[in-house]
């Protein structure tokens, strides 16, 4: 995990780290297995007087990505969102969650927002049950916006004391982030 930390690190020192991230952001809103939280964490470190401008483009990247991922849902599921379900092995899942969606849809995105929950689901699941296209977008807004800026302003505000904290909890650090989002992934396929 240290090996992979310090070429995050290198990475988002890069000239193109900052753009690296959004597009990280984006394409994890509708297909990307990996959360940009990976990325966002040491960008901001890296780069900590830009915290919370960096927050705001990787919420926005997440916002169109995650209406990249409701188009999938509404106008490709047969030929795309299926398969996207199926490399996950969430087909079956998805149809018993897609009726939740008439009684909680801005619940269940803001929820899926914030969390470790697999917000590409949330996305295509958008999508595929037309949830008012609003509904998504306002509840898409402060779930995406309060997870990248609360880690910017935690970042920001005590930055080399977090940075130092996270390398040296690093592995407990990586085990919990996986438990979360396994559990994220398990949750779905509960439902």
């Amino acid at each position: 995990m240290k090996s992979l930390y310090d070429w995050c690190m290198r990475l988002m020192r890069g000239p193109y780290a900052v753009w690296t991230l959004y597009g990280i952001a984006f394409i994890e809103s509708s297909f990307f297995p990996i959360p940009p939280d990976l990325f966002l964490i040491p960008l901001i470190l890296a780069r900590r007087t830009q915290a919370f401008r960096i927050a705001l483009g990787a919420t926005i990247a997440s916002i169109l990505g995650g209406l990249f991922g409701y188009g999938i849902g509404m106008f490709l599921y047969d030929s795309v969102g299926v398969h996207i379900l199926n490399v996950y092995n969430y087909t079956a899942q998805f149809e018993k969650f897609c009726g939740y969606y008439n009684a909680y849809g801005a619940w269940i995105v803001f929820a899926g927002g914030i969390t470790p929950f697999p917000y590409k689901i949330i996305t295509i699941a958008s999508g595929v049950t037309q949830l008012d296209l609003a509904t998504f977008i306002l509840a898409s807004i402060p779930a995406r916006g309060l997870r990248f800026l609360l880690i910017a302003w935690l970042l920001w505000k005590w930055g080399e004391p977090m940075k130092a904290w996270i390398e040296k909890n690093l592995g407990w650090l990586s085990v919990a982030f996986f438990i979360l989002l396994i559990g994220g992934f398990l949750a779905l396929k509960w439902l």
